[in-house]
């Protein structure tokens, strides 16, 4: 006669073996900001249900699936569906299969609209920054800036017949894509990102740049996109240090002494590609979601938030 199956908590706590996304969501879970997070919501999320009907999910519960969508690139639908194929991701979110409701699809993206219509993954991006200060992860004097393209669907198989209207093309190198770019302002010591922009693909990298520095900046490391004798002149005196790859002149060799200094520059400046790596590899996030900027914006916004805790998991565990 066949055993009768254990009950779901039961047979998760006599696992023997922890795997890497029980692993991975242990850790994110002791160091996302829960309480400053879901405060910050708390004011514009329904306390009550649509006419009357039933009462809405909890906001912890659905501001954890969302981000499990962050973390596994998943759609709406895809949401729901791993919410009832795995253990881990119910567990994280506090959904006993059985005894408590699984969010559907629906109630996934409004949950979502809500954020978006309020713009409150740039707060949420705000509040992790300011619980990173108040942990002693602090901006230090040097900002790395740089800048990353984000492929958008080109497929014009869709109800409109075209592609995204507030997407564009771009060349990079002898290569040409169709997207959005991704534009940061990076603390040179710790790694995290501490200013974000977005534009459409065609815009070019140096026309984002004061928007990325937090002000009190001695030094900034960027790639020759970013070449400009005004902004070298404000970082020409004592104690300040215009990080930016030198160029050579037009027809001729570069010095040296300049090749020297991007050498150097570029090793600095290797520490911003973390956070790219972080979205791209580790989040899966390598392309656009969502038609039109705003609402891939403040997904951004949620990623590097959220990329900033998983680059110091460590440090904040400690």
């Amino acid at each position: 006669m066949p055993k009768q199956p254990a009950f779901p908590s039961l047979r998760h706590a006599m696992k023997k073996k922890q795997t890497r996304r029980e692993k991975f969501l242990g850790e994110m879970d002791a160091v996302v900001p829960w309480a400053r997070l879901l405060t910050l919501i708390a004011p514009h999320y329904p306390r009550v249900g649509p006419k009357g009907g039933r009462p809405p999910m909890l906001l912890q519960t659905m501001l954890r699936v969302y981000f499990l969508q962050q973390w596994y690139a998943l759609s709406d639908p895809m949401a729901e569906e791993m919410l009832y194929d795995s253990d881990s991701m119910r567990q994280f979110a506090g959904i006993e299969l059985g005894d408590d409701r699984i969010p559907d699809e629906t109630t996934i993206l409004n949950f979502r609209h809500l954020l978006e219509k309020h713009q409150l993954t740039e707060k949420l991006f705000v509040e992790v920054s300011g619980h990173l200060a108040d942990q002693g992860i602090t901006l230090c004097s040097g900002t790395l800036v740089d800048a990353t393209i984000i492929d958008a669907p080109s497929s014009t198989k869709n109800e409109a017949k075209a592609r995204d209207p507030e997407m564009s093309s771009t060349k990079k190198g002898n290569d040409w894509y169709f997207g959005m770019k991704a534009h940061v302002g990076v603390d040179a010591q710790s790694g995290i990102v501490h200013s974000l922009n977005t534009t459409t693909a065609k815009t070019h990298d140096s026309q984002v740049w004061d928007e990325l520095l937090h002000g009190d900046e001695t030094s900034v490391w960027a790639d020759k996109g970013y070449v400009s004798a005004t902004r070298e002149a404000v970082f020409s005196g004592p104690d300040k240090f215009w990080g930016v790859m030198r160029k050579a002149p037009k027809g001729g060799a570069l010095h040296p002494i300049d090749d020297e200094i991007n050498r150097i520059i570029a090793k600095v400046r290797a520490r911003v590609e973390h956070p790219f790596r972080v979205l791209k590899r580790q989040f899966g996030y390598i392309k656009t979601r969502y038609r039109g900027l705003a609402k891939n914006r403040a997904q951004l916004f949620t990623l590097f938030a959220l990329g900033n805790l998983f680059l110091v998991r460590r440090k904040l565990m400690a």
